[in-house]
């Protein structure tokens, strides 16, 4: 249901026929600075010549820049253009418009309930699956700062390991 209302949204907002893959891709580095290209893959669940093929997509509509790595000369960072951030930044302006008439018809404590229930279950799911290398099952790696997830686990999983690259941590947000 997600990816169906993902791609309704995504098709209002922009001509280029993005995948609800590649959206994640870009929404990912418009929220979380510079990846490097096997971290796409393991983002996306695809392997790295088919994360590549994604991120040309992506760069041949001007929505993704690949700049080289200060830490390994070999690797290449990714990471959101303008345009790329303008886009994400209208889906999510669009799609907050479109769900605000659905949650106004729940009470506040409700909505309370929802939010606590969702976030007990992403957390026991993540209580039962301990590796540390996935993505969090709260926010799939976009990083929420105050994630419930993160504090159970002493931080974000997903943050450690990009601190752990060669490089550095590329964490900056971009405006």
């Amino acid at each position: 249901m997600q990816e169906i209302l993902e791609l309704k949204l995504l098709r209002e907002i922009t001509p280029c026929p993005l995948t609800a893959l590649q959206f994640h891709l870009l929404k990912l580095l418009s929220l979380n600075g510079q990846h490097q290209v096997g971290e796409v893959a393991h983002f996306l669940g695809v392997s790295p010549p088919a994360a590549t093929k994604n991120i040309d997509k992506l760069a041949r509509f001007g929505l993704v820049v690949r700049s080289p790595c200060t830490g390994d000369r070999r690797a290449t960072l990714l990471s959101a253009s303008r345009k790329g951030r303008r886009l994400v930044r209208e889906y999510e302006k669009l799609k907050a418009e479109r769900v605000s008439p659905v949650l106004d018809r729940f009470q506040q404590q409700e909505l309370d309930m929802l939010s606590s229930l969702l976030e007990r279950f992403s957390v026991a799911l993540l209580d039962m699956d301990q590796s540390v290398d996935s993505f969090c099952l709260r926010c799939a790696g976009y990083i929420d700062k105050d994630c419930s997830v993160g504090r159970l686990g002493g931080g974000c999983p997903y943050q450690k390991s990009r601190e752990n690259r060669p490089g550095g941590d590329h964490m900056e947000k971009l405006s």
